[in-house]
């Protein structure tokens, strides 16, 4: 079972979605982040910070788990 993270917004971007999951503490470890560790966005590897999340999307993450981006309600 995924691990549901609220976000306020329309979207959110992976590197800011990394530090809203308790992934990594900086903005400046995101892209370390990225380089180090698989990440799979809806099933597709991805490594672009910039990268929009939106309602729905699954975030999987080698040694972290699997996330759910929710809309707060």
């Amino acid at each position: 079972m995924s691990e549901r993270i609220e976000i306020s917004t329309e979207y959110i971007t992976l590197g800011q979605f990394l530090k809203l999951a308790n992934v990594v503490e900086s903005g400046g470890m995101v892209k370390i982040f990225l380089a180090e560790f698989d990440i799979l966005v809806n099933g597709e590897s991805e490594n672009r910070r910039g990268r929009k999340l939106y309602e729905g999307d699954t975030v999987e993450i080698e040694e972290f788990g699997s996330f759910q981006v929710v809309r707060e309600e």
